[in-house]
């Protein structure tokens, strides 16, 4: 919070040349997204306080996670569409106003029957919020800063940003321990904040007027919901249910026909010809890979720290904080290695230590002790560091500057698409590989594997390492097994963890291979004026 204050008053001070100050408006779009990046960590480690006192099933609480991912990545591209359209600066405001808005709601959800629909619901807007101001915000930050010094400013925009992301643990962890509805709450003062800024900055409201596609946008929007509900839902359903396939099958044939149908339009929402570049595509592929272990690490970090380690919310906050150290100052050198030399040898770098830091940091979680994973929790940080702003930007960098706010769109879809995915799949494999283990271990105590499905049940839906609850569904052998329930979820985590090993790898094989050398192209740089001709 202090550097975010500085850079306030330095931008504050400096006289303005030109427009609006750069440093100010890079303050101003900080403090916007700083509340989508909050809100990927700090919900997570309510979950638990969240389930005890909504009485919240394990699903819905996937869905509070996965609806507000959902919704961001499906209204993504409309929203940065809209924000080229309509405004940028414009579309930062009503952005800020309904995130704001709905995250005020749902820290007012009523704790009765409706308490699940309602947060969902909420949730769910509130992605819708910030897929209108995310892209606008980052178009703005683009437009701000020429390419030489992009590298830097988003580097600072993701680096601060991220901030707030590592900040989020440690503040959900002790606000929780006051009240859960704090960690929504927050969010009002931040979006005050931010809208005080941008008034002050006046960054440019760029437009430049076109068709909207509706139509695309529900083709889209349908598509991923349909895929990401099959898969999550998988585990409740079955993968031998014909509703999970149908969905799973409806979900990819409304995808291929957004696609298909993008094509043929003049003034499509997703510019899917942008992918014919293979830089930008390439970036595009490592971010949707990167994304499937980054956000969903929160979310199941929390649990194994809380179940596993029997920690509370703050310590569990002080836990992912670890992660963080190495994430934020790899992301400040990414960014100046990619103003010097171009995205591919940090990334290539980043793709490969993150691989090698998740796997050695799952081999460690049955050991069941921090102390023997924290340099990896590191090292999976620097990794991600590395990675996620340089591709981001660079990316964007491959667009002229009247579509930073599609491109955005573009990069925002594919990234928060593969945060559900990874955060579907992976909790689908948590969830039936704990069942799995536990009917083993409780089956050698004598527990049928229906009163071990339930335990595994309770487990999760009593807030984690909440032993008096597990004991009213374990019996009188409780406390003699519970540490192995603890050992058996760690064991899962393990599995979890080792698939967001497996998704860097092959980020990395696909840096390796695809990505191309040197910087991006200039493509804003006005071109030479022609000589007078020759006598």
């Amino acid at each position: 919070m202090g550097g975010i204050g500085a850079l306030a008053a330095n931008a504050t001070g400096m006289e303005k040349t030109g427009g609006a100050n750069q440093k100010l408006i890079l303050v101003a779009m900080i403090f916007a997204v700083s509340m989508t990046f909050i809100d990927q960590t700090i919900v997570a480690i309510a979950i638990p306080q969240l389930q005890q006192d909504l009485s919240l099933s394990s699903t819905g609480v996937q869905w509070i996670i996965n609806g507000y991912l959902l919704s961001l990545s499906a209204l993504f591209a409309f929203g940065g569409r809209l924000a080229d359209i309509a405004g940028h600066r414009t579309m930062v405001v009503i952005g800020v106003v309904i995130f704001a808005t709905a995250s005020a709601l749902c820290g007012a959800t009523p704790e009765t029957g409706v308490a699940e629909a309602w947060m969902i619901t909420f949730r769910v807007i509130q992605g819708a919020g910030a897929a209108l101001m995310f892209p606008a915000a980052l178009a703005i930050v683009l437009g701000a800063f020429p390419v030489s010094e992009r590298g830097r400013a988003l580097a600072i925009f993701f680096g601060v940003a991220g901030a707030f992301t590592s900040i989020g643990p440690i503040a959900g962890g002790y606000l929780t321990e006051w009240t859960w509805r704090a960690i929504f709450w927050i969010n009002v003062p931040v979006a005050i904040l931010s809208l005080i800024f941008t008034a002050k900055a006046k960054p440019a409201n760029e437009k430049h007027p076109a068709p909207m596609d509706y139509r695309g946008a529900v083709l889209i929007s349908a598509g991923m919901g349909l895929a990401v509900l099959g898969l999550q839902q998988s585990s409740v359903w079955g993968w031998g249910s014909v509703v999970t396939w149908a969905c799973i099958a409806a979900g990819v044939a409304l995808l291929l026909a957004f696609v298909r149908y993008e094509l043929r339009l003049e003034h499509p929402l997703m510019q899917i010809r942008t992918f014919a570049d293979r830089a930008f595509a390439v970036d595009n592929a490592i971010l949707f890979l990167l994304m499937i272990a980054f956000v969903p690490l929160f979310f199941f970090a929390s649990m194994y720290a809380q179940i596993a380690l029997g920690e509370s919310a703050s310590e569990t906050g002080l836990y992912l904080l670890i992660f963080f150290a190495g994430f934020f100052v790899a992301t400040q050198r990414g960014g100046r290695i990619l103003d010097q030399k171009g995205a591919r040898p940090t990334v290539v770098a980043g793709c490969l230590i993150a691989a090698v830091g998740f796997a050695l940091w799952a081999k460690e979680m049955p050991e069941l002790s921090v102390g023997s994973q924290w340099p990896y929790m590191v090292m999976a940080g620097i990794g991600v560091g590395l990675v996620l702003s340089p591709a981001n930007t660079d990316a964007l960098n491959r667009v002229p500057r009247n579509r930073y706010g599609e491109a955005t769109g573009i990069t925002q879809t594919v990234r928060n698409f593969g945060a559900s995915l990874g955060l579907a799949v992976l909790g689908t494999v948590l969830i039936l590989q704990n069942k799995s283990n536990l009917e083993s271990t409780l089956g050698e105590e004598g527990i049928p594997k229906s009163e071990a499905d339930a335990i595994a049940e309770s487990l999760t839906e009593a807030g984690g390492g909440n032993e008096a609850a597990f004991a009213e569904s374990a019996g009188a052998k409780a406390k003699e097994i519970f540490s192995a329930v603890q050992y058996d979820f760690a064991l899962s985590s393990r599995t979890v963890f080792y698939g967001m090993a497996i998704a860097m790898a092959i980020a990395f094989v696909v840096a390796l291979i695809w990505m191309p050398a040197g910087k991006a192209p200039d493509l804003d740089a006005p071109e030479p004026a022609e000589g007078p001709p020759a006598a």
